[in-house]
């Protein structure tokens, strides 16, 4: 622990009293709101596992159909049917906040030009290919969603490490210097009050001995005047 330089007054004790009772304040929202953020986060990373095995699983499917459809389908043919997409996605980011932090919201739409997501015509085609665009289709959601997942445990735990050094530095430095500051100047003030109780006891015992003196000196001339 530290000693904060300062002059050991009344005045600056107050102050510093005041500072301690208010790092401590503010140690126990920090620490209120690291508990709260661990919180959060545990349920984001629970989420984040759920919506990665869906994302995994759909993007699994979606390419067992795509390598079914390329043994089925010569690679002229395949690159000419997926030349054009028929489909767009359109992403929306918004912002929510948990526990001052602002995380993203992913809002998206997709649109087909022609009504359905096959950027070809059926007749010259196969099943396959057709199973594989529905299953690229369906694992776009997931992912996009395990995305928004992904920032918001990453948003999170930068946040609950800012925290955690906030709280740290004053569990571990501003409050004990404080602390031991105070100590310092309580102790100071106590020693200066020893040091002018002992000056004021000299300075009595001295107009003491004065007085004494004074009052021998006058009875001594009275009665040296009685016996003349």
């Amino acid at each position: 622990m530290a000693r904060l330089n300062v002059n050991p007054t009344r005045m600056e004790m107050t102050r510093l009293k005041q500072q301690l009772k208010t790092a401590t304040r503010g140690h126990k929202l920090l620490k209120d709101k690291l508990d709260e953020l661990m919180k959060q986060f545990l349920n984001v990373v629970r989420e984040n596992k759920r919506l990665r095995e869906e994302a995994e699983a759909a993007l699994d499917n979606a390419y067992k159909d795509f390598i079914i459809a390329r043994a089925v389908l010569s690679e002229s043919v395949l690159g000419e049917s997926l030349l054009i997409p028929q489909q767009s996605v359109a992403v929306k980011v918004s912002k929510k906040n948990i526990m001052s932090v602002n995380v993203p919201v992913f809002d998206f739409q997709t649109e087909e030009s022609s009504g359905d997501i096959y950027p070809y015509g059926l007749a010259f085609t196969s099943g396959e290919l057709d199973s594989a665009m529905l299953s690229f289709s369906n694992a776009m959601e997931p992912l996009l969603r395990l995305a928004e997942s992904e920032k918001t445990a990453q948003l999170l735990a930068q946040e609950i490490e800012r925290t955690r050094r906030r709280v740290n530095a004053l569990e571990n430095v501003m409050i004990p210097n404080y602390k031991e500051t105070i100590k310092y100047i309580m102790m100071k003030l106590e020693e200066n009050e020893r040091a002018g109780t002992t000056r004021m006891m000299k300075v009595k015992d001295l107009v003491l001995k004065k007085a004494i003196a004074e009052k021998k000196k006058a009875e001594a001339e009275i009665n040296k005047e009685v016996v003349s």
